[in-house]
């Protein structure tokens, strides 16, 4: 089991979770923050402190963003697990998912 990153945090990237992350296992694409699934300890910290509460435990994600637990699976197929988000840094590509979707953020 792991948490998954959902549609809200497109666009917004607010970065809470990643310092409350205690395993450094929250990523960074260009529109949205990804959670590596075989990295995750599954301590919730980077829950709470989501703004726009996008952020769900596997079992917990609403069917309406039941898309999104793939996405943050397959973001890291051609990146494997790099140990922490910290030494990779902002990865310039997203899921096509989320790189799909029309601009999220509010004006």
């Amino acid at each position: 089991m792991t948490y998954v990153i959902a549609q809200p945090c497109v666009d917004v990237l607010d970065k809470g979770c990643i310092e409350e992350c205690p395993v450094d296992c929250i990523y960074e694409g260009t529109r949205m923050l990804y959670i590596h699934p075989d990295e995750c300890v599954d301590c919730g910290a980077c829950e709470p402190v989501c703004p726009v509460e996008a952020i769900y435990y596997e079992d917990d994600l609403p069917d309406q963003w039941s898309a999104y637990y793939r996405a943050n699976v397959e973001f890291f197929e051609d990146i494997g697990s790099p140990g922490g988000a910290a030494k990779v840094g902002q990865l310039d590509k997203d899921h096509p998912l989320v790189a799909e979707l029309p601009p999220q953020a509010e004006e």
